[in-house]
């Protein structure tokens, strides 16, 4: 046992080392991977320690892992400069789906953080009148939902002068550590390790500052209660809209017998009334779409068909049919859980379906894949995990590249979680009788 903790605390001193590595400078796929080896290997040397022993090296060493994002700015994404835009415009009275960065209406929000007076560093964008941002897709208003804004205000508010970055990392770790804390309590030390100790944790949720970090803490917090748990998934999908993957798995076994009206309507009413009471005060105030960019995003990053989404489904059917066929068979996945799905343990079908998305559809942004590391954490499910190191390999190799390597990882990861389910099928079986 104590040669078991040493293995692994010596691993994730190694993986501390590399995810410092990781944040200090752009995405480079040998660090990834070497990252990603030293979590599992870490994981698996663990899976005989007791919870007892084990859960003291989980949260500290989860806590440092996620405190390493913070000693450098954003390494490898410009989102967080979007949210601290967001936040400002807010705290002028302007709605953010108003107007894009580069509308000259704004110029008098603008300042050398942001807007750089020096346009030959890197990672900035050119504005149509002249000058630079390091706000990506300066020319279109926000794609970012209700409750992320928010967000973003809040922060902004809290933020002493000069802060930038660092309040909106401060509030990824400190939501991070909350997420460790609670899988620990709900799931125990040993699943939440796949949490704690994944390097996504680190770099996307903390370094990066991905606003994903708020909906995945939500939904944690959705299955570890009973009645609000329909309003925490709400508040989920209103802070990222890929939570709404989390909404079968509450509602999981609802069509066992016939239809559970009481239990369908429990989730589906608070949910839907706090969706629309979070979009209500911006309905009222924008004078453009509250879908914001979210129409022209998902074309540009090719989910109407094309570059390297759907790569699994094309590596088996000609490519026009790819959209079409995912679509279809996350339909099918959902209507499993509600048929099927464990009522007990939703969490189960929330994985299943937020999972399948990822492999159906193949994202090329590694933080997209946080919900469902929390999500296998819940449930043990550890192949899932594999679903998310294709995200990181996408992303780290381009996520918009024709020809990426993420697409044999990405078919891997749909290869484990198909052989997890065959050998945990008979177990089940026996389970029940």
């Amino acid at each position: 046992m104590r040669r078991d903790l040493f293995v692994a605390g010596t691993m994730l001193v190694a993986l501390a080392a590399v995810v410092t590595r990781m944040v200090a400078g752009p995405p480079v796929l040998g660090w990834y991977l070497l990252a990603w080896a030293l979590f599992a290997t870490a994981v698996w040397w663990v899976r005989r320690v007791p919870e007892r022993r084990l859960g003291p090296l989980v949260v500290v060493g989860g806590i440092v892992l996620a405190t390493i994002g913070l000693v450098t700015p954003p390494s490898s994404s410009t989102d967080s400069f979007r949210y601290a835009w967001d936040g400002r415009v807010q705290a002028a009275g302007i709605s953010p789906y108003d107007h894009p960065p580069a509308d000259p209406a704004l110029a008098g929000l603008r300042d050398d953080w942001l807007f750089p007076a020096d346009c030959g560093g890197p990672v900035l964008w050119p504005l149509p009148g002249g000058g630079c941002t390091r706000i990506n897709r300066p020319t279109v208003p926000t794609i970012y939902p209700p409750l992320a804004q928010g967000y973003f205000l809040l922060v902004h508010w809290l933020s002493p002068e000069g802060s930038r970055h660092k309040a909106l990392q401060l509030g990824g770790w400190a939501m991070a550590v909350l997420t460790l804390l609670a899988l620990s309590r709900l799931a125990g030390a040993r699943q939440a390790a796949y949490w704690a100790w994944c390097p996504a944790v680190p770099v996307e949720a903390v370094n990066n500052a991905h606003v994903d970090m708020l909906g995945v803490l939500l939904v944690v917090l959705a299955f570890g209660a009973v009645r609000a748990r329909g309003a925490l998934l709400g508040a989920a999908v209103a802070a990222k809209l890929l939570p709404a993957t989390a909404l079968p798995g509450a509602l999981s076994g609802v069509l066992a017998n016939g239809v559970a009206w009481r239990r369908l309507l429990g989730v589906v009413v608070p949910a839907t009334l706090v969706v629309t009471l979070s979009y209500l005060p911006y309905v009222l105030l924008s004078k453009a779409s509250v879908a914001g960019y979210l129409p022209g995003y998902l074309q540009e990053e090719r989910y109407v068909g094309g570059g390297n989404r759907y790569a699994v489904l094309r590596l088996l059917m000609p490519d026009s049919w790819a959209p079409y066929s995912a679509a279809l068979l996350l339909a099918l996945v959902v209507l499993a859980v509600l048929r099927y799905g464990d009522a007990e343990r939703p969490w189960q079908g929330a994985l299943l379906v937020s999972g399948s998305l990822l492999l159906l559809f193949t994202p090329g942004y590694s933080w997209y894949a946080l919900l469902v590391v929390a999500l296998a954490a819940m449930d043990g499910r550890w192949e899932w995990l594999g679903a998310a190191l294709a995200g990181a390999i996408a992303y780290a190799t381009g996520p918009a590249a024709t020809d990426s390597p993420a697409t044999p990882f990405y078919a891997a990861a749909a290869l484990a979680v198909l052989i997890g389910w065959s050998v945990r099928r008979p177990r089940r079986a026996e389970t029940r009788q």
